[in-house]
């Protein structure tokens, strides 16, 4: 019986999350117990469960080790697959802050409150968000301010605004910041038009000042009522919804109703696709450069999950904001740039596993997006398959030949890497680690589509 301890979960002293034989438990130690007990028996729990906003759990009858701090152990729904922050487009952050501030409301009004305020306990299972921290809910004192705000505010509200007013590729900076982004820093990235908005100064400008003022200064004891206390999440919850981004035109967003395929070309590479998924019928399907997800959405007819990806926010956010119109519950879209993944990151590099150890798939696509691996990020063939074979078992991989209009411009400033772009290399190169199943040409186009299987 295989025990492993998930990293994530070390600093907090209420429990710590386990997994054995590939099922997820959380030990919840004894200190933690009153809170556990009122969470329950407040009804707070359940009613969070009914309106789908809290992973699912059910009390075991063991422990994961014989020492005396261990209460109870409870079995988590599994989540099908994590994602951190740095990996969510605009709108993936702004529901997770809702969902956190709708929360905090819910269990103030069942004597109860949250201790923190972390993005990370926040996961996506396609595009519904759900709290995953049991051990985040404590019992409400009266007078008491919310000590989550601070965090609230550096891990969702400042990467948020950030995100809106100077670059959507700030979302990046959770990578960077464990414990959210400093509100001095993100105070300092924003325009002075922000300090305009009463809301953008009171939460970031003047908290940003406050913490600095007060850094070294224990909190004040001046009491705040249950009133204020709700009043300061809906005034939070206002600023969070009315936070939008027009998403702009990028080369992405439109690759496919652009110029790189005729209509007959598309849609014969849409039957290609869903029979090679179909033939394959994989529990879960990476699309690596999934764009704005119109083959993710084929795959997701056929596998149980199916994770997109793709290095542009913008292209993300259209996948998403679809995802979340049509109420997915089997496509996650992420931002991931393939030549920079997600790398391991916190403590010992073992508290957020990189996106290559969340691997690996049954099945990968990559359609469209060799070429840009190999011309644009200098990764040879040999390279590209190599990373290709660690993420899968099958893959669907996309071929565009040296003279289709989009590799020519391409290699027009490439031209010391011209004569290694063929075919012929390309099927050696993946050859070595994958047995090719079939290949499609595509109609009206020289490209190709390859199934392969993992030597």
């Amino acid at each position: 019986m295989k025990t492993q301890l998930k990293n994530c979960s070390f600093r907090d002293p209420s429990g710590f999350v386990f997994v054995r034989d590939g099922e997820v438990f959380r030990q919840i130690n004894r200190s933690y117990q009153p809170h556990f007990d009122l969470l329950i028996e407040s009804g707070l729990y359940s009613s969070l469960l009914k309106n789908g906003k809290i992973v699912s759990h059910e009390e075991t009858a063991e422990l994961f080790d014989e020492n005396s701090r261990g209460y109870k152990v409870i079995r988590h729904e599994k989540i099908p697959f994590i994602s951190y922050p740095y990996e969510w487009c605009f709108s993936q952050f702004r529901d997770a802050a809702l969902l956190t501030l709708d929360i905090e409301m819910r269990a103030l009004k069942k004597g109860m409150c949250l201790k923190d305020a972390s993005a990370y306990n926040v996961q996506f299972i396609g595009s519904k968000p759900v709290f995953i921290d049991t051990l985040s809910f404590e019992k409400y004192t009266e007078g008491e301010p919310w000590i989550a705000y601070k965090q609230f505010c550096q891990h969702f509200l400042a990467p948020l605004v950030l995100m809106k007013y100077h670059s959507v590729s700030c979302a990046k900076m959770a990578a960077i910041f464990l414990d959210g982004i400093d509100l001095g820093i993100a105070s300092s990235m924003l325009p002075f038009s922000t300090k305009l908005s009463f809301s953008l100064l009171a939460h970031i400008h003047l908290h940003a000042g406050f913490q600095k003022k007060y850094s070294e200064k224990p909190l004040s004891d001046k009491k705040i009522s249950l009133n204020s206390r709700l009043a300061l999440i809906d005034s939070l919850k206002c600023l969070v919804t009315k936070m939008d981004r027009k998403i702009p035109r990028t080369q992405w967003g439109s690759y496919y109703t652009d110029i790189h395929y005729s209509d007959e070309a598309l849609n014969h590479k849409k039957q290609i696709v869903e029979s090679f998924v179909k033939r394959i019928t994989p529990q879960t399907v990476f699309d690596l450069g999934g764009n704005a997800g119109v083959f993710s959405r084929i795959a997701s007819k056929f596998a149980s999950y199916t994770v997109s990806t793709d290095l542009d926010p913008e292209a993300v956010e259209l996948n998403y904001t679809q995802a979340s119109e049509e109420k997915e519950r089997t496509l996650l879209p992420l931002v991931i740039d393939l030549a920079n993944p997600s790398p391991a990151i916190g403590w010992q590099n073992s508290e957020r596993s990189s996106f290559v150890q969340r691997g690996p798939a049954d099945m990968i696509m990559a359609l469209a997006l060799v070429h840009h691996l190999v011309i644009s990020n200098n990764c040879t063939f040999n390279m590209v398959a190599e990373f290709f074979a660690s993420l899968c078992r099958f893959a669907i991989v996309e071929f565009i030949p040296y003279d289709d209009k989009q590799i020519k411009l391409m290699l027009s400033t490439r031209k010391d890497i011209a004569h290694e772009y063929n075919q012929d290399v390309f099927e050696s190169a993946f050859g070595e680690y994958f047995t090719t199943l079939e290949v499609c040409p595509l109609h009206d186009s020289g490209r190709k589509l390859y199934l392969f299987k993992k030597r």
